[in-house]
């Protein structure tokens, strides 16, 4: 295995605990803030939009940049972030320490899709792209549990500080390990880039992504509110709940890598149609814990499962000049996790419980599913067209 990878895994832990350990402390920040569950949500939001606006605006910007210091200034971009969002005295510069966060994070997982791929002949490309989001995986499986715990018991502001710690162990890690980019790697201008964007197959790839996503992320943003107010989970238990959880996006990871490798879309279609069952089990049974337990490692295996296939699909459908379609895609992955917290957020607010944004959630992802079918289905009749010879 490239070293590279590891040091891809590794800025892909630091920028994935930001991401997601704030779900396990949105009662502890919307307690010190003063404000409610909803508002608190959207910290998540601003987070996620902030990511859709850097991978799309910082990797076009970047194109025909050396790619490894362009990584590298990504992730000091993170670390302002994550200090000033630990420091912050008030809502509003919160967010704003969010968004600044959030800018590198999908150019970063952009870019680095690229060259993880690029280490590696194309028979392995996705499961090169899944071994650099095994470090998004980790910091579920390890470091949101700890985060989550760490913020109950001195503050969620400390889980900031140590996230910060981390992005430097990052830097570090990439300027060691990730070699320089070659003088033809980064030859393809930002005009052949979006021209990636006439293919249909790629616009289609992307909002099954928004979907997909979108309905794992409405179940999961208000997930510590729905294991303790509806399930009857102590809060001291989340933490280790959120272990199960990363523990099935660690699988499913790996489990979809290996799958997409062999077919995307029938990867696809497989993981998206059980991901929208577990849900619709999860609104059924989220009174009960045994049920829950189960669910939300199904929950996990199954959501993450989709991603080394979905940032396969984007990259295979565009061609010679997959950079910023790479980096839109990840903003799709975090349109659909904003568009899961807002209708999420909309659920609650109007009354109707802890239980609603999996329920919402379980819609979404079937719309996703109708989505990819129409998407691979299109996908086959070009094929098939492009395969027949004409007869003289």
């Amino acid at each position: 295995m490239p070293l590279g990878l590891i040091a891809l895994a590794l800025g892909a832990f630091g920028i994935g605990l930001t991401e997601f350990v704030i779900m396990g402390l949105l009662p502890e920040v919307a307690s010190d803030f003063g404000v409610s569950e909803a508002a608190a949500g959207w910290l998540i939001s601003g987070y996620a939009l902030g990511v859709v606006v850097g991978a799309l605006g910082l990797t076009a910007a970047t194109t025909k940049l050396p790619r490894k210091p362009v990584l590298l200034g990504l992730i000091v971009l993170f670390i302002i972030g994550n200090l000033l969002t630990a420091v912050s005295p008030t809502y509003e510069l919160a967010m704003l320490g969010r968004i600044l966060a959030a800018l590198s994070h999908g150019a970063f997982f952009g870019i680095g899709s690229v060259v993880a791929a690029s280490l590696v002949s194309p028979e392995k490309q996705a499961a090169a792209i899944a071994i650099m989001f095994t470090g998004l995986t980790a910091a579920n499986v390890f470091g949101v549990p700890f985060g989550t715990f760490l913020g109950q018991q001195f503050g969620w502001r400390s889980t900031f500080w140590v996230i910060s710690g981390i992005g430097a162990i990052a830097f570090i890690g990439i300027m060691a390990l990730v070699r320089a980019s070659e003088p033809h790697d980064n030859q393809v201008s930002l005009r052949q880039e979006l021209r990636a964007f006439r293919s249909g197959q790629v616009w289609l790839s992307l909002l099954v992504t928004v979907l997909a996503f979108g309905g794992m992320f409405g179940a999961f943003t208000y997930i510590a509110y729905t294991l303790t107010g509806v399930t009857g989970f102590a809060s001291a238990a989340v933490p280790w709940l959120l272990v199960l959880f990363g523990v099935g996006l660690l699988l499913g990871n790996w489990v979809g890598g290996k799958l997409a490798d062999r077919t995307i879309d029938g990867t696809l279609i497989w993981f998206i149609s059980a991901l929208a069952i577990v849900l619709v089990a999860f609104g059924t049974l989220a009174g009960h814990k045994p049920a829950v337990i189960v669910v939300l490692l199904l929950m996990g295996g199954f959501g993450f499962g989709t991603v080394p296939a979905l940032q396969s699909r984007v990259m295979q459908y565009a061609g010679g000049a997959p950079t910023l379609a790479s980096g839109a895609n990840i903003g799709a992955f975090n349109v659909g996790n904003a568009l899961g917290a807002w209708v999420g957020g909309v659920g609650i607010t109007a009354g109707l419980g802890y239980t609603s944004p999996i329920w919402i959630g379980a819609a979404i992802t079937s719309a996703g599913l109708i989505v990819m079918l129409f998407a691979a289905s299109s996908a086959k009749r070009a094929t098939t067209q492009r395969s027949v010879v004409p007869s003289a």
